[in-house]
């Protein structure tokens, strides 16, 4: 009985409201409220809160960023500010048709959910971009003004993006150097862990971290800039995932606790990365266990390897830099096939807000463009599979963010009150986006409602605010929770086996027509198979990512099918290689 208790998952409202343990980003949620205030207190300076709230609204840029490469926060940041200043820029101009708003409201949510899933971005995707249509279609209606509301969102948004690009200047690879050293930490817990009976718990956090390290590196990979730092990290990388695959294979399972000499060395590699002179320093020896059987000795060996790969030059290792990056277009045209899983979800995304939408302005709701707001807050994020916790969360931090908002805009609060409002919950949000997404939902909501509702000029009364803002986030709610349930019926994890099993025949197939003599692929269109493999990589990789982040989750599931995931991706790599040589230069 004690053991059955130990082991019974947590219901699924207290999963979501966990409180994770990361720390506080105290210098990011400091940027990103000033990011927020800045262009508000500016344009109060120049006797205008309606422009500043405006050009305040490309502050939810700096919202976009995450501990992600700057090589790709570049690019990512700045289609995120051209994206808010064409949602200004429609909104403004649509806002005296309703019914187009609903329909543009739909696209915009769906276009950001499919490049989202597609680029794989991290993010809260279609939000911010539906948010800020919505409030730029509700503000007083002036269609000759779009041009001037999407400079002033331009400039503000370009303020985010300089304070996101400023730390990039004194550690350019700090993601990546982050994402390596806890590789190394978390599999030191973990091989601390076997024989004590808690290596299950440990190995799933090692295979998570390894995913992501992958992820990471890959989108930081710049092809026509050599970077010994970042040669280095990849190999510590690719050493991470055998020494894991090894340590699984041969070691777990065993009831002897591993030497601790072990684990301390794989920390050792990880304080080595933040070296200054990190080849001189690698040069030490690693802790030596006194006694160690073949398997032991053989792990060891691998740890020093990987050490001993920091005093070797770049040069000797760029051939182990395997990355080969995926054009656009290709990306693109892959997500769009008709089995793609972030295509079919972006259509139903789309549906289901423009569904919210006409039913608010149909009935006339007083400010109606909450409803959909609510709705696409609930389905929101959900590149794959949509979990239910995520929805409580959402749900749970809008309506006390509303209640929030309503107390405060009960004060009339004005002019440069209102920047250091939008600046404290901007800053409240970042500091608690790390811990709960609902916490964080409980300080964004307030802060776009007051940046939405402090140019107009009406009645804050506490009751009829929150009510009637709460009236249309309960039917948004609703509406999202079926949507929720449309996308997401099943589990991703009950999904694996039939997608591994496509994906590895579709690798087949590509193999078939790379080697057979019969000139079998010549009868294809234009890599007509390989861009079906690639689909279907794409399909299982967003599936077990979605799968990792399921309450409850199925660990064994994700344990026993990492490998099989990893060696796809590495089987793809061979593949694009051997392709690029087999194919016949007729075919273009």
């Amino acid at each position: 009985m004690q053991a059955q208790a130990i082991n019974k998952s947590p219901s699924i409202i207290r999963q979501a409201l966990t409180v994770n343990k990361s720390p506080f980003p105290w210098l990011k949620a400091f940027l990103a409220g000033a990011a927020a205030g800045l262009p508000i207190f500016i344009g109060l300076l120049f006797d205008n809160l309606h422009y500043g709230l405006i050009a305040g609204l490309g502050g939810f840029a700096f919202l976009y960023v995450f501990p992600i490469p700057y090589a790709q926060l570049v690019k990512k940041l700045t289609w995120c500010v051209l994206g808010i200043t064409a949602c200004v820029f429609l909104g403004t101009l649509l806002a005296p048709y309703p019914i187009i708003v609903a329909i543009m409201m739909g696209l915009i949510g769906a276009t950001a959910i499919f490049l989202f899933g597609a680029f794989r971005l991290v993010g809260p995707s279609a939000l911010f971009f539906v948010l800020i249509f919505a409030m730029t279609s509700g503000m007083p209606i002036a269609p000759e003004e779009a041009f001037i509301r999407a400079f002033l969102a331009f400039l503000g948004g370009l303020l985010s993006f300089v304070l996101a690009m400023s730390r990039g200047f004194f550690n350019p690879y700090g993601p990546e150097k982050n994402i390596i050293k806890r590789s190394y930490n978390v599999l030191a817990d973990y091989i601390e862990s076997i024989g004590t009976g808690l290596e299950s718990e440990k190995q799933h956090e090692v295979l998570i971290t390894l995913k992501e390290a992958s992820q990471i590196l890959a989108s930081g990979y710049i092809p026509w800039k050599k970077n010994d730092l970042f040669t280095h990290l990849y190999v510590l990388n690719t050493y991470a995932n055998k020494i894991f695959l090894y340590t699984t294979e041969e070691i777990q399972g065993k009831k002897d606790m591993i030497p601790l000499e072990i684990s301390e060395s794989l920390r050792m590699i990880s304080r080595l990365v933040d070296s200054k002179n990190i080849k001189d320093d690698a040069l030490v020896e690693l802790p030596h266990p006194e006694a160690m059987d073949e398997t032991i000795a053989q792990l060891y060996m691998e740890i020093n390897e990987a050490k001993d790969s920091l005093t070797v030059s770049s040069s000797s290792l760029k051939d182990q830099v395997q990355i080969k990056s995926i054009s656009p277009n290709r990306i693109i045209l892959g997500a769009f096939d008709k089995n793609s899983i972030v295509f079919i979800n972006a259509l139903r995304f789309g549906f289901f807000t423009i569904l919210a939408a006409i039913i608010a302005y149909e009935f006339e709701f007083n400010r109606s463009f909450w409803i959909p707001l609510s709705c696409v807050a609930v389905m929101s994020g959900a590149t794959a599979v949509a979990t239910l916790h995520r929805a409580i969360q959402r749900s749970l931090g809008t309506i006390f963010g509303i209640i929030i908002a309503s107390a405060i805009l009960a004060f009339h609060p004005t002019g440069f009150m209102i920047a250091l409002l939008i600046f404290l919950l901007t800053f409240i949000t970042e500091m608690f986006i790390v811990k709960n997404y609902g916490l964080a939902a409980l300080f964004f909501t307030p802060s776009a409602l007051i940046m939405a509702e402090a140019g107009t000029t009406g009645d804050y009364s506490f009751m009829y605010f929150a009510s009637a803002r709460l009236i249309d986030v309960v039917i948004g709610i609703f509406i999202g929770l079926i949507g929720v349930w449309f996308v997401g019926r099943r589990s991703a994890s009950s999904r694996l086996p039939h997608l591994i099993s496509k994906t590895i025949r579709s690798q087949a197939q590509v193999l078939f027509a790379l080697f057979s003599e019969q000139g079998f692929h010549q009868s294809y269109r234009k890599d007509n198979i390989l861009n079906k493999m690639e689909t279907n990589i794409t399909n299982l990789t967003l599936i077990y990512d979605t799968a990792t982040g399921e309450i409850p989750k199925d660990k064994k599931s994700l344990e026993y099918y990492w490998p099989i995931v990893y060696s796809i991706q590495e089987v793809r790599l061979l593949i694009r290689e051997m392709w690029k040589i087999e194919k016949p230069t007729d075919v273009k």
